[in-house]
């Protein structure tokens, strides 16, 4: 979703919404597959017509067109617990995906890290400016603030898919403590931003999602099209058999990917839809 499918205004364009339905009408499955929660991804998608399957948190939930959940891949308690621990001890803000939502512990760190997140999709937007907007997202988005990460763990039928860890310095502070957590067994770190750390379950992949999606449609791998530009979407790019970097993608997933494209900002999944349906 964010710097492939989504543009500078975060929404699904025209020119991307009408290439997604032109696939779909002469039998390409499409699916997306994101970091993002079923409930922030299903708006987006509905907003633009679209109707899908959905890969989310990276792989930990993934959902058939109808929001029936067809398989998770929950981090056990005694891991999450770990992983807060020690993120507290690093003095990181972080947040926590569970099966009821998304929790924040810090109000203020919530909105920043999103006001962050739209200066950086569009550098002209003043800070000021992505604050409010922030703000005014985050009621919109419903996110679950307590006092306490670690009450989550008793929380009778409540799961951790997911542990994001935030800091606006970067790789500076965040590779570091990247390589002190994959020491730890049954855990995969990926990123959507050079500013976070995306924790899931081991099988939480993107690639190993789309496999087994493909695999039950008996779809062979070398007919799967896969499209990113983050980390968290190197998995997929590297199992489907074609593969597209965004022009704005990180350089890892450039040299992982077969193809490239034009950028988020210029439809570049519509081009490589359009690209690929005139090949036959």
């Amino acid at each position: 979703m964010d710097g492939t499918l989504l543009n500078d205004k975060m929404t699904i364009s025209p020119e991307n919404a009408a290439a997604i339905k032109q696939a779909q009408a002469v039998g390409v499955h499409f699916i997306v597959s994101s970091g993002r929660q079923y409930n922030e991804i299903k708006p987006l998608i509905q907003a633009a017509g679209i109707n899908c399957p959905m890969i989310t948190l990276n792989g930990a939930q993934v959902f058939d067109e109808t929001g029936k959940l067809l398989s998770s891949a929950p981090i056990s308690s005694q891991l999450a617990t770990k992983i807060m621990h020690f993120l507290k001890q690093q003095k990181l803000y972080f947040e926590v995906i569970t099966s009821q939502g998304i929790y924040s512990d810090n109000r203020s760190k919530r909105i920043e890290n999103f006001a962050e997140l739209l200066t950086r999709i569009n550098p002209e937007t003043p800070f000021k400016l992505a604050v409010s907007f922030a703000a005014a997202r985050m009621e919109l988005m419903k996110i679950n603030y307590t006092d306490d990460y670690f009450e989550l763990i008793d929380t009778p039928h409540l799961r951790i898919y997911k542990i994001v860890a935030f800091s606006n310095e970067g790789k500076k502070v965040l590779d570091p403590i990247k390589d002190k957590i994959k020491k730890i067994d049954s855990l995969v770190i990926t990123s959507s931003a050079a500013s976070n750390l995306e924790i899931n379950q081991i099988n939480a992949q993107k690639g190993i999602a789309l496999q087994k999606y493909a695999d039950q449609l008996n779809i062979p791998m070398d007919n799967v099209m896969a499209i990113g530009d983050n980390n968290n979407d190197l998995s997929m790019i590297r199992v489907a058999g074609v593969s597209y970097a965004m022009d704005n993608a990180i350089e890892s997933v450039k040299q992982a990917a077969k193809r490239l494209t034009v950028s988020n900002l210029q439809n570049g999944v519509a081009v490589a839809i359009q690209q690929v349906l005139k090949e036959g």
